[in-house]
């Protein structure tokens, strides 16, 4: 296949697993940035507000999932540009001693076989559940 017949869009998938060290500091700075971006409590978006907070309080994957932005991995990179992105996070029991802990293939490629390109192309599910800083 020659360079013009191939797609210029790329899916990027990276995956990370991170320690909550600070689960107060973290929470704190999600409230923070979604105060940012909603202004004044009691506003037009109140209730959404009010969820996102209880939220990221309640849970640590949702607030990092609140402040990672995809765009900030590529926005200096020259010559690219997002064109779409979706992200979660979650809670998953990880045993750092464990050396099978870090399983590089993808479970859902082993059930499926190959991936068919227009899942590439088409795929808008996942993202984030609370809003992000971005």
């Amino acid at each position: 296949m020659s360079t013009s017949e191939t797609s210029r869009f790329v899916r990027l998938r990276v995956e990370m697993v991170l320690e909550i060290t600070d689960p107060a500091a973290l929470s704190g700075t999600a409230l923070e940035s979604i105060a940012a971006e909603y202004g004044e409590p009691g506003g037009e978006s109140a209730e959404e507000r009010t969820r996102a907070e209880a939220a990221v309080r309640e849970d640590g994957a949702e607030a990092l999932a609140s402040l990672v932005d995809p765009f900030d991995l590529v926005s200096e990179v020259p010559g690219v540009e997002l064109t779409q992105a979706s992200w979660s996070s979650e809670t998953v029991d990880y045993d750092p001693d464990d050396p099978d802990a870090w399983d590089l293939d993808d479970e859902d490629d082993e059930e499926d076989g190959e991936e068919d390109e227009a899942d590439f192309e088409n795929d808008a599910e996942g993202g984030a559940r609370v809003p992000h800083n971005g």
